[in-house]
């Protein structure tokens, strides 16, 4: 074992018996998924049920289930009895999105051992505040197991305005926003004023600066899916930008094995979008390639249609530059490029997203109309859009940096 290796949250816990003392004598439950597992991928339930004095009373899934059940957004997952414990598990994406009183009278102590992807968009990181919420409502302590985010430190985009709160959508902060499970759960904490027994298990040894993983310890670790259309790291990477194509009628690759890495559509000419973006705004191509592709989506939109874009490749270090690649302002281009070619083409989705029926998606994603009113403005230029968001995002990292625990 080298001395880079990186242990993260539950492991520590179940490695260090001191850590776990204060939960001796408690009622436990853990809020986790597919992708909480230790490092020989016993699943973190599993593994805390082993451990003769930890008391597990109850269990809760996020959106996509506690070991996984549901493939596409918007579909709900019930309550249910695991078979294997006899504990309630609670669905946290079904019935409610906040827990009741009687989901929080199940426990003393909630363990959060959650997976995320370093991308505001991302319905863990809504549900985390609404557990330390509810959590601060009850008196009830929280411990987060803290994970890698597999994006690493880079800040992109802008900031969530003020009333554009949703699920999707769990406060001010920028698209991509750089920090663990751990440093936002400190943030929420402090920005909401929230009086809560909150405390983070720090990972030990991760090195989100170092390559080739910048946030993902990749020669050590297995990958599993924490949603269904996380496959891999390169979509861990571009997420914060491809995000923005579940706002927009362009396939975003579900139904394809590459979702969130790629877009396309069956009237879309792949080699001029291409020539355009570096065109208008060669500084926002760079740090990764673009390579024209063809593909059929199995589902979701465009079902059955063959359609040609361009897939972001963001693995080869060669030309994959961390610091340099910039997914959000990456897509943003794209949509520009669209529009100066096809001036009238109908690219925001205008049906209902994650529950919302009277906003535009492609704002909710944003957090503001402000993206969508720069890629529809002809006059508008890559300064404009540097203009409202270099602001935002050298505010999120001063705003950011005490929170910070590595």
């Amino acid at each position: 074992m080298t001395s880079h290796h990186c242990r993260f949250g539950i492991e520590r816990l179940l490695n260090e018996v001191p850590l776990r003392q204060p939960l001796v004598g408690k009622r436990i439950a853990l809020l986790a998924h597919p992708a909480s597992t230790t490092r020989d991928l016993t699943h973190s339930l599993d593994a805390l049920a082993a451990l003769p004095e930890i008391k597990l009373t109850a269990a809760f899934g996020p959106q996509h289930g506690l070991r996984g059940d549901k493939q596409d957004n918007m579909m709900e997952s019930p309550d249910f009895v695991d078979p294997a414990l006899g504990i309630p598990v609670f669905s946290l994406y079904g019935e409610v999105r906040r827990p009741t009183a009687a989901m929080m009278d199940s426990f003393d102590v909630l363990l959060i051992d959650l997976q995320d992807l370093g991308c505001r968009i991302y319905t863990f990181i809504t549900t985390l505040r609404y557990l330390l919420e509810a959590a601060a409502q009850h008196g009830k302590a929280v411990w987060i197991l803290d994970r890698p985010n597999p994006a690493g430190r880079p800040i992109e985009g802008l900031t969530l305005r003020e009333g554009w709160e949703s699920f999707v959508g769990a406060g001010p902060l920028p698209m991509r926003h750089g920090l663990t499970m751990g440093e936002l759960a400190r943030w929420f904490i402090a920005t909401l004023k929230l009086d809560v027994d909150c405390q983070v298990i720090p990972m030990t040894g991760w090195q989100p600066e170092a390559a080739p993983g910048y946030g993902w310890p990749v020669l050590e670790r297995s990958w599993i899916n924490p949603s269904p259309n996380a496959p891999n790291l390169s979509m861990a990477r571009c997420y914060a930008g491809t995000v923005m194509l579940e706002g927009t009628t362009l396939s975003e690759g579900r139904g394809t094995t590459r979702p969130l890495e790629l877009f396309g559509a069956p009237d879309l000419d792949a080699a001029a979008i291409l020539k355009e973006m570096q065109q208008f705004a060669p500084q926002w191509t760079q740090g990764c390639k673009l390579r024209p592709v063809w593909f059929e989506p199995t589902f979701h939109k465009h079902v059955g249609q063959l359609c040609q874009g361009l897939q972001i490749h963001v693995d080869d270090p060669a030309y994959y530059d961390h610091i340099a690649f910039k997914p959000w302002r990456l897509m943003a281009l794209a949509f520009k490029a669209i529009r100066r070619l096809q001036p009238d083409y109908p690219l925001w989705r205008d049906f209902p997203y994650e529950y919302e029926h009277d906003r535009l998606a492609i704002d909710l994603i944003n957090g503001s109309p402000l993206l969508r009113e720069w890629v529809d403005n002809p006059a508008a230029t890559p300064a404009d859009l540097d203009a409202l968001t270099c602001p935002d995002e050298a505010a999120w990292a001063q705003a950011s940096a005490p929170f910070r625990l590595y």
